[in-house]
């Protein structure tokens, strides 16, 4: 699983990991370095040498093509990651969705990119988002600006179709993610007649989201179209807690780990068991899901290299699950 890095990079890693694993040095690294890049002092070497290098590709598209492939060379794919999000500007907005398009015609044809991904959140704005789902009045502006959002997002899922690049749309806060499902969807229903191109992401640490997710795809069964998914278990863990209690309504998140685990690995057997309608990614640093999939895999003689079935994960996490994946023939990328 390591056999790609050399005993400086192993070491590298090993004190990048001892840093991010304690609580206390990591809040203050964080401190220090805001407070550096603040004061204009030269951290940035340094960033780039750590944290930076180790979980990142590259500051730009070209200068990650080392990563992709190298990562390649070991049957592990690249998943571009353009990692924006929390802008405020419309400019921003589109130079955001050209970027983004350009990670698309980048992975045009390339075995090696098999998939390209994006956030809302890169070419929206939150609080528009947030008023969309709240069901509040929207000024001239904001209404003008979701339907620049809506385009955006088009745009995106077009140039996907149209270059034949499968594209994962990620999870946002449960206070937004009501509106992106339903623009997801409605790229769906345009661009998944032939296959799926559109995938939407679904955080299975929400109570409600098993239920979510089998609803969605029996709405593309229905409307006969495919159905692409990406399944995680959660990443705002804390901001959801915070919120619920704050704003004082039920927290959305399962009671414990041991539910988040049943309902990730029910998503998985329940996107096997309609695998001719749905294409899935199994999003996880778990070991036992990753097993799980490829146990029901076998069980189902579904080959360990179809099309439909991913597991992907962080680049720079869990090598230990990509790369003997990858090697015993499961189709596996990084997130990069």
């Amino acid at each position: 699983a390591f056999s790609y890095k050399t005993d400086g990079q192993l070491k590298k890693a090993n004190f990048v990991f001892t840093l991010v694993n304690n609580p206390t040095i990591s809040a203050m690294a964080i401190g220090l370095v805001k407070a550096s890049l603040a004061l204009k002092l030269p951290v940035k070497g340094l960033i780039r040498t750590t944290v930076f290098e180790h979980f990142c590709g590259g500051e730009t598209i070209e200068a990650s093509e080392k990563t992709i492939q190298l990562l390649y060379k070991h049957q592990v794919g690249t998943i571009l990651d353009f990692a924006v999000e929390g802008e405020e500007s419309e400019s921003v907005f589109d130079a955001t969705t050209r970027e983004i398009i350009r990670t698309i015609e980048k992975a045009k044809n390339n075995p090696a990119i098999p998939f390209s991904v994006f956030k809302v959140t890169g070419v929206a704005a939150f609080g528009l988002l947030e008023k969309i789902q709240a069901n509040a009045k929207l000024t001239e502006e904001e209404t003008i600006a979701w339907s620049h959002t809506q385009k955006r997002v088009d745009e995106i899922c077009k140039s996907a179709f149209e270059n034949n690049v499968r594209l994962l749309i990620d999870a946002e806060d449960s206070w937004i993610q009501n509106p992106i499902d339903e623009m997801v969807y409605a790229m769906m229903k345009k661009y998944n007649k032939e296959r799926a191109i559109v995938f939407n992401t679904y955080q299975m640490y929400r109570a409600d989201m098993l239920e979510n997710l089998k609803k969605a795809i029996q709405e593309a069964q229905q409307h006969n179209y495919f159905f692409g998914a990406k399944l995680v278990r959660g990443a705002y863990m804390e901001k959801e807690a915070a919120r619920a209690a704050e704003m004082n309504y039920p927290n959305p998140i399962h009671h414990s780990k041991e539910a988040t685990d049943q309902a990730f690995n029910e998503g998985l057997a329940f996107c096997l068991e309609n695998i001719n309608r749905v294409s899935f990614m199994c999003g996880s640093h778990n070991e036992y899901s990753n097993q799980y999939l490829a146990t029901l895999m076998e069980q189902k003689k579904i080959s360990s290299n179809d099309p439909r079935v991913w597991s992907a994960q962080l680049k720079g996490m869990s090598d230990h699950i990509s790369f003997n994946m990858a090697k015993a023939g499961y189709n596996v990328a990084k997130y990069v």
